[in-house]
């Protein structure tokens, strides 16, 4: 039997002014995931994301997290859940150790400190005080605050930002780490390799609804048109290997010797054209198919025009 969703935002509506933010806003978050939250600036994900966490209070519709009420029952969900804010919650004059010991102490069985600091490359920065630690340190060490209580649930919002890729590596392999152990994340990023590396599930937010939710794999196949690529030291008969190819697929020199068949790529085609090739004696250099990213499906759902 399906467990109950860990969070669960239905029918929410949010406006500020004349501005209306959210707008019907309907997710589900299942237990033990990675839910990557993606949008483009002012789309509402924030809004939705920070009355998540209890920071403000739905005008309509109805917010549940771990089955409770994130504003009235703040107490109770505290202990339990991990959040991770782009800047804020720290003291400018405080030490990175001596902060993170100290939201350690509010929990009642914290991950070890030293174990953490380490883990995510703070010991150089842990007698720094935060005002004068990078931002790449900055975001470490929110991070670290977010997961040391041994949270149920987590919100991370931009983790990665201001990363080195180093950095950026090792808080992938945290997140993986927590999912493994039975903690859900949710997230929301900028960084579309992130969501598409981390995340089983993706939510596109844009104009206070949600525009598509689905794993990012199943977006990235939605009307996808592969390429296949290849190189031959002689020149190809393009229109005789067209005919041996299917209706939807089209061939084409992009440059000499450079050859680019855009349609679906499965293993028929590939044999198609190996086979055509073999039989002509040439040998195809770099053969490789390319596939769409999400960060593809992102601009086509959302557009390319910037957003303020």
């Amino acid at each position: 039997m399906p467990l109950d969703p860990v969070v669960e935002v239905t029918d929410l509506c949010m406006r500020y002014g004349e501005t209306l933010a959210l707008d019907g806003l309907t997710v589900a978050v299942p237990a033990s995931t990675v839910t990557a939250v993606l949008g483009p600036n002012g789309a509402g994900k924030t809004t939705a994301l920070e009355t998540c966490e209890g920071y403000r209070r739905p005008q309509r519709g109805s917010v549940r997290v771990l089955g409770l009420d994130p504003g009235s029952d703040a107490r109770r969900l505290r202990p339990r859940v991990g959040v991770m804010l782009q800047s804020g919650g720290v003291y400018p004059a405080v030490k990175a150790r001596e902060m993170l010991r100290h939201v350690a102490s509010l929990h009642a069985h914290p991950i070890d400190v030293e174990m953490l600091v380490e883990r995510l490359g703070l010991g150089s920065a842990g007698a720094t005080p935060y005002r004068r630690l990078s931002g790449g340190q900055q975001q470490r060490l929110s991070l670290a605050m977010a997961v040391v209580g041994r949270p149920e649930l987590v919100f991370l919002d931009e983790p990665t930002a201001g990363m080195d890729p180093q950095a950026r590596h090792a808080t992938w392999d945290l997140v993986g780490e927590l999912r493994q152990d039975g903690v859900t994340v949710v997230l929301s990023t900028h960084f579309m390799e992130e969501a598409e590396r981390l995340a089983d599930h993706v939510v596109v937010v844009d104009h206070g609804r949600v525009i598509a939710s689905a794993p990012p794999q199943d977006l990235m196949a939605i009307g996808a048109r592969n390429t296949l690529r290849f190189s031959s030291p002689a020149p190809l008969d393009v229109a005789s290997l067209q005919a041996e190819l299917p209706p939807t697929s089209r061939v084409r020199e992009a440059r000499p010797g450079d050859y680019v068949i855009e349609g679906t790529v499965d293993p028929q085609l590939l044999a198609t054209v190996t086979t055509w090739c073999a039989a002509r004696g040439v040998m195809p250099e770099g053969l490789a198919v390319e596939r769409r990213t999400l960060e593809d499906v992102f601009l086509e759902l959302t557009g390319r025009d910037l957003r303020a």
